[in-house]
């Protein structure tokens, strides 16, 4: 299904690239396929496509098919892995007009990933006079900001419909077990989706955390399971064929040569959630140790009257990994202009895709040209099969490169910094010396 083309890496890269990492890169397939490496009891997505809990999953699409029925608007609530993955693909496989375009079902939106009062008011004021429903995500129920955002919602559709009929329309997807949130939903009586006690944030796109969101969107979820599980079984085959082992390689091989950072490149505006998708995936996995590429993304051709200058002719520190589907959707033909006004009359008669590709090849090979080495990955369109392969495909590598790292890439001990200084701040108990500390840095 997907295809990769490191041709134009291959300047930047030594010749023994890949083969002298394929023991490495065995090592890593076998850790990740047992659950054997550092992190391994995270590892429960990897047999994920083949394996997930098939009760569930048709409870999912009940679920779906009601809130489809019963709300013109489903209020996402999450942060990090327990909304990017549902936003990528709601917006990759519709548009992120979805909100504006969609024929039928709810439109959705996404709150508790920030902490902005306008934001969240904009959200408020969308739905209050609709018929609504909320997906609250949150493995603890703790987090700040999913857990602000909930109870608001929560008071907002109590206020609307009052506490029976509100609790049918929440949907809680969290521990199986324990919780603030799981405790919640017991004595609520909401019903209750679960994220798996192996399969961190990050990786949970393909469990109740995004299918839910997305089936709500009216996205094929049996197809998006059908293209992860595809990915599964083709990149289990070890070898230098296997076109993870050959990213991972690559990219691993371009960071020891001094890159230093990895720019995700989409041709679809569509795209630009996905690309936020994989910054986490990659970023909370990879950066730790003094270690990693820095992950960025941009939307091209837009983005090269912004960052085009800088990626052409500054610093010469990124690779970029480009994202392009064969097919379009549509086909827009370039009309003729008999004054030719524009001086394009020599696009007259082509099709827009047509240009697309061209301005695609044309800046890939100017940016090799300018030092930046490219890697191609090419998907035949967008479709739920299509981005359920690239979905696991983009895990899958992002395992092995961890390993290859000499790194742990399923624990995140990083993030509890900031967490930590802002409950000081806001004089959570049981922070009191460190709210002094942090007070007096700040005066």
């Amino acid at each position: 299904m997907i295809q990769i083309d490191t041709s134009n890496a291959r300047s930047f890269l030594p010749d023994n690239w890949l083969s002298s990492r394929l023991d490495a890169l065995e090592d890593a397939r076998q850790k990740l396929e047992t659950g054997s490496g550092a992190g391994g009891s995270f590892t429960g997505w990897v047999h994920l496509p083949r394996d997930y809990d098939k009760e569930e999953f048709a409870r999912i699409q009940a679920a779906a098919e009601r809130i489809r029925a019963n709300s013109q608007a489903l209020v996402v609530i999450g942060i990090g892995g327990s909304y990017l993955g549902a936003r990528a693909v709601v917006e990759l496989l519709n548009s992120p007009n979805f909100n504006l375009t969609h024929k039928d079902g709810p439109a959705i939106y996404f709150a508790g990933n920030g902490l902005s009062s306008d934001a969240m008011a904009e959200v408020m004021d969308l739905v209050r006079d609709k018929d609504w429903s909320i997906n609250v995500i949150s493995k603890s129920g703790t987090t700040t900001e999913p857990a602000v955002a909930f109870r608001i919602f929560k008071n907002l559709l109590e206020e609307k419909y009052g506490k029976e009929e509100a609790r049918r329309r929440i949907y809680a997807t969290t521990d199986a077990h324990k919780g603030a949130l799981k405790g919640l939903a017991d004595a609520e009586g909401y019903e209750e989706f679960v994220v798996p006690d192996a399969i961190g944030g990050r990786y949970s796109v393909l469990t109740a955390v995004g299918l839910l969101p997305i089936a709500c969107a009216g996205v094929d979820i049996t197809a998006l399971m059908e293209g992860a599980r595809e990915a599964m079984e083709a990149l289990a085959v070890p070898g230098a064929e296997n076109p993870a082992w050959q990213y991972a390689a690559a990219r691993n091989a371009l960071y020891t040569g001094g890159k230093k950072v990895e720019i995700l490149v989409g041709y679809e505006p569509s795209f630009r959630f996905f690309a936020e998708w994989w910054k986490q995936l990659y970023g909370e996995s990879e950066g730790k140790q003094g270690k990693g590429l820095f992950p960025a993304s941009v939307e091209f051709t837009a983005d090269l009257h912004s960052m085009g200058q800088y990626i052409q002719q500054g610093e010469r520190l990124m690779l970029e990994t480009v994202v392009r589907f064969q097919s379009a959707r549509t086909a827009i033909t370039i009309p003729h202009d008999p004054d030719n006004v524009d001086g394009l009359n020599f696009l007259a008669g082509k099709d827009l895709s047509f240009v697309a590709e061209q301005a695609m090849r044309g800046t890939l090979l100017a940016h090799v040209d300018g030092g930046v080495p490219n890697l191609v990955l090419t998907l035949p369109g967008r479709c739920a099969k299509s981005v359920g392969w690239l979905i696991y495909f983009f895990e899958y590598a992002c395992g092995l490169s961890g390993y290859l790292m000499d790194i742990n890439p399923f624990d995140q001990p990083g993030v509890e910094a900031y967490k930590n200084n802002m409950y000081a701040l806001l004089g959570k108990p049981g922070y009191e010396d460190k709210k002094a500390e942090l007070e007096a840095r700040l005066s």
